[in-house]
């Protein structure tokens, strides 16, 4: 037996939390960026991934209009920081629906240092900045998808093995249904089939 959910016979609200329930784990883009007033703003979006290898391209979605796309839209500039289990409460601090003339790093205590290529900060912490500039938006009904080209990549040298960024070194929480967030867990490692291979 399976429980049916029609779309357009659910409240969105409800149908809303049962997409952020099943569609996990979701990683976070802890985006940062500058307001054209110069406000720094921080927060976590859990509707994050690669959307384009070459150029790289990574997107984030905007649930509802939120400072971090005002300020995207303004200044065509952001940053997606990493979000380590040890930045847990921090992360989940600046997710705070602040007025737009104040800063969440402030606000949480997050450290600030200088991006290279992009005006808006990184976070200090964070063990990976992806530094961009806006490629395109997208409104999609009450959510706008961001579109970022990356400039840089700033990668913290003791998350690195064997040249690339290591997921039991980098500690990723991802973004479950409802209050709940996950850790790594379990690693599983298998090779990818290759046909015509012996």
């Amino acid at each position: 037996m399976r429980v049916d959910f029609d779309p357009g016979q659910t409240d969105s609200l409800a149908f809303y939390r049962l997409l952020n329930s099943v569609v996990i784990p979701r990683p976070i883009a802890w985006v940062s960026s500058r307001s054209a007033a110069g406000v720094d703003n921080l927060a976590p979006h859990s509707f994050f991934t690669v959307a384009c290898t070459d150029p790289p391209i990574v997107q984030f979605t905007s649930v509802g209009r939120k400072d971090s796309l005002n300020n995207v839209e303004a200044t065509g500039e952001f940053v997606v920081n990493f979000t380590p289990e040890p930045l847990f409460e921090a992360v989940n601090a600046t997710s705070v629906n602040a007025p737009p003339d104040v800063s969440e790093f402030d606000l949480a205590g997050v450290a600030r240092e200088p991006s290279l290529r992009v005006t808006p900060p990184r976070v200090a912490e964070a063990p990976v900045a992806i530094e961009c500039v806006l490629h395109d938006t997208l409104a999609l009904g009450d959510c706008t998808v961001v579109l970022g080209r990356v400039l840089h990549m700033a990668i913290a040298e003791q998350a690195m093995r064997d040249g690339r960024p290591a997921a039991d070194l980098l500690r990723p929480v991802a973004r479950l249904g409802g209050r709940q967030w996950s850790t790594l867990g379990e690693l599983l490692e298998i090779d990818r089939p290759r046909w015509g291979a012996g």
